[in-house]
């Protein structure tokens, strides 16, 4: 399919800025002592070196090379017709321009090598997040229209368990830490043996009088 090229002012003026920029760059360099055709590869340097990292700028933002090396070659573009505009004399450059000139195509090389081949930090992509399915169950999947659905059986009636026997009334005189404290003691002694903790061992724990300690232990259930 061909493509029409629409003519608008910002295309005309991006030739009008990249002819003018080339002309000055290709002065500045013939006036620098490099005339003939190498005179006219500097603008060609200049602007495949701000290409080349306006491209990476593209893919990412935050490259902070991409953005020295652009500002580089941007400003010895704006260097180049800043000095032609007649704040330089062309027939005496000074000798540190001369040097800037003749040292450009290394530092320009230098810039698209890293830019190009320098690896692009690009972030991990997000997985999606998988799609809802609806679950289909396989009596569904076999059900059809004409196919009468049965009734559901009826659910039996199990027996009532019986209410476990309520604990023995505490004494009156026992705190309630130190009943949790033999409560803690029974229920290691079942965690680590499966047996009820026998009353003999509780009394000899805790210490006290055996009517303080069986009246713990019946509230406790106890063997």
């Amino acid at each position: 399919m061909n493509r029409s090229i629409r003519l608008d002012a910002v295309l005309i003026q991006a030739v009008i800025a990249g002819a003018l920029s080339f002309s000055h760059l290709h002065d500045l360099a013939d006036a620098a002592g490099q005339s003939g055709w190498k005179a006219w590869a500097y603008p060609i340097s200049v602007d495949l070196l701000l290409v080349a990292a306006w491209r990476r700028l593209r893919t990412s933002r935050r490259d902070r090379a991409a953005w020295a090396w652009f500002v580089i070659a941007l400003f010895a573009s704006l260097g180049a017709n800043i000095a032609t505009a007649g704040l330089l004399d062309l027939t005496a450059v000074p000798a540190w321009l001369r040097v800037l000139v003749a040292g450009w195509p290394a530092l320009a090389f230098l810039g698209g090598t890293l830019l190009v081949h320098s690896p692009e930090t690009t972030p991990a992509p997000v997985p999606a997040a998988p799609e809802p399915t609806e679950e289909v169950s396989a009596v569904d999947l076999h059900r059809t229209d004409s196919t009468p659905e049965l009734p559901e059986p009826a659910a039996q009636e199990l027996p009532a368990a019986e209410p476990a026997p309520e604990p023995a009334p505490l004494p009156a005189n026992v705190p309630p830490a130190l009943l949790d404290h033999a409560r803690k003691l029974a229920d290691h002694h079942r965690a680590t043996t499966g047996t009820a903790l026998p009353v003999a061992n509780l009394r000899a724990q805790l210490g006290l009088p055996a009517p303080v300690v069986d009246s713990i232990a019946a509230h406790l259930q106890l063997s």
